[in-house]
């Protein structure tokens, strides 16, 4: 029999939960009454959205970030719909437009104002008429622009294209109804070319979104699902639900066959419904129960038992609903992993709660901040139409570092610039081609950026941290003297490793350049 060790080797096994204190909380905030199972919370690096109660039709509260504390009773709405809003999503893409579904039968796209809001808000930028009965869901793209999908209690899933001038648009670019029952659930995958969902007649589907067809089917009895969720590029669904016995219960499936689930886990006997998210990033799976105050939080492996329990953060306050900030609005310096956003109905306040990873070092953690989902789409909403498949552009969390793309358009070296022939680069009338001007603009516009960045790089290196310069700092005298002067040396070691690390991720961002320029090159 073999020996397991009780822990294993994690850099997550120490993560834990802070609540925000009540000053950096959202207080008097009208929360939803309805029993509809959605999250009720969208949030993004600038705005936190709120669905909220009120008479006579459905509104949202959009309020910024940065503003907490008591709200307004009196604060302007987005109260454009005639009946209870259900879901709302914000653009990934776009950080100031919104959509929202409602019982209306609607879809609504709001473009929200950079500035504080001063009245409400009444008119949307674009209405979506397509179901007969009330939506339930909408979900955005995670590659492609201006592409949003809605499931409706028609038991259909209809997908939009706003890339058009239109403010109503009455006829989707494709419907999807393969369903028996109420979608429950919608979750894609990495590069949006497949779409799994969760429907009441207790099934699990595997559908290719552009063709409207199945591709696999789960019917496993002793499942009852209500959300499923992909994990990432790891080749496995997550399902919540419950058991025949009426505990809740999260069962893991392959991704290529789902006759049968790969594990099985009962939680509790709990009758509130389970929120799965997952962060890629970290490989982290987070279980949000509605009307607990907890959050499970586990570690996904490839190889068996394939979810590490790691521990969980308690609270006394339940949770009605809840929202998640993206990476790129984490707090690095804090090494911050995650964010949620809880609100809580008996007290009317949305509590923020962040996933730390305990380190005593101040500066950058590169190691538990990959690349990670920007804000710039990857295609068009015409180049998923037509069958094109991306992953979606990656971003450093890096402060100060740029965008890096995860299939990237770089700038083109000097060299083949000049070898280039002319009647190649120039069209008939001898005008140059948009593409090259700007590629010839962008590679200027780095060679200064790089030739600045070199000449501070000289200067600092000539100083230390604190101001002092090195040539005219005399020697310490005391042993007092010495210690500041090790203390000094050792903060200007660790600034220069990071100067450093800042370069090498330049070098490899002009070598992926080169390669990326040379191949178009060969293509042509």
């Amino acid at each position: 029999m073999s020996w397991h060790p009780l822990y294993r080797s994690s850099k997550f096994r120490h993560v834990y939960g802070k609540a925000a204190s009540k000053d950096k909380c959202y207080d008097c905030v009208p929360i939803t009454l309805s029993v509809h199972d959605n999250q009720f919370c969208a949030v993004n690096p600038h705005f936190i959205a709120v669905v909220t109660e009120c008479a006579g039709g459905g509104a949202f509260l959009v309020i910024p970030v940065h503003q907490t504390g008591k709200l307004d009773p009196h604060y302007p709405r987005i109260c454009g719909h005639k009946g209870n809003v259900l879901d709302i999503k914000w653009n990934p893409f776009n950080d100031f437009v919104i959509a929202s579904c409602s019982e209306d039968a609607t879809v609504k796209i709001w473009d929200i104002p950079k500035h504080l809001l001063t009245k409400n808000i009444t008119s949307p930028k674009k209405e979506l008429l397509g179901h007969v009965r009330r939506v339930g869901l909408i979900e955005w793209h995670p590659t492609a622009s201006d592409i949003l999908f809605s499931s409706g209690y028609d038991y259909k899933i209809m997908v939009w294209n706003l890339d058009t001038k239109e403010a109503v648009l009455s006829n989707p670019v494709k419907i999807l109804d393969v369903h028996k029952d109420v979608i429950l659930s919608m979750s894609f995958n990495t590069d949006g070319s497949l779409l799994a969902t969760a429907c009441r007649d207790r099934n699990i589907r595997l559908i290719d979104p552009r063709a409207g067809a199945v591709l696999q089917e789960a019917s496993y009895k002793s499942h009852r699902v209500n959300k499923v969720l992909f994990l990432g590029n790891m080749g496995k669904l997550l399902s919540t639900g419950t058991s025949r016995w009426n505990n809740r219960q999260i069962a893991l499936w392959d991704q290529n066959d789902l006759s049968v689930p790969l594990m099985e886990e009962d939680l509790d006997g709990s009758s509130g419904i389970l929120f799965p998210f997952y962060d890629s990033d970290t490989h982290m799976l987070y279980i949000v129960g509605k009307g607990d105050g907890n959050i499970r939080y586990y570690e996904i492996s490839l190889e068996k038992p394939y979810l590490n329990y790691l521990m969980e953060y308690r609270s006394p306050l339940p949770q009605k609903g809840i929202g998640i900030m993206p990476k790129r609005g984490l707090e690095v310096s804090a090494c911050e992993i995650f964010r949620f956003y809880k609100l809580i109905p008996t007290k009317s306040l949305v509590q923020p709660v962040s996933m730390i990873v305990p380190r005593r070092s101040e500066s950058y953690q590169e190691d538990i901040y990959p690349l990670t989902t920007g804000a710039q789409p990857a295609l068009t909403a015409q180049e998923w139409l037509n069958g094109v498949n991306k992953g979606p552009l990656l971003v450093s969390l890096r402060p100060g570092s740029g965008a890096v793309n995860s299939l990237p358009q770089f700038l083109e070296p000097e060299p083949l610039l000049k070898t280039t022939a002319p009647s190649q680069n120039r069209d008939r009338g001898g005008r140059m081609p948009l593409e090259e001007m700007q590629k010839q603009s962008e590679v200027q516009g780095s060679r200064k950026q790089l030739k600045v960045e070199e000449t501070l790089l000289k200067k600092e290196q000539t100083r230390l941290s604190n101001g002092f310069d090195i040539f005219e700092c005399p020697p310490p005298k005391t042993e007092n003297e010495l210690l500041q002067m090790f203390y000094r040396q050792q903060e200007e070691i660790r600034r220069l490793r990071e100067l450093v690390n800042q370069r090498d991720i330049q070098i490899k961002q002009l070598e992926l350049e080169l390669r990326n320029v040379c191949k178009d090159a060969g293509r042509y």
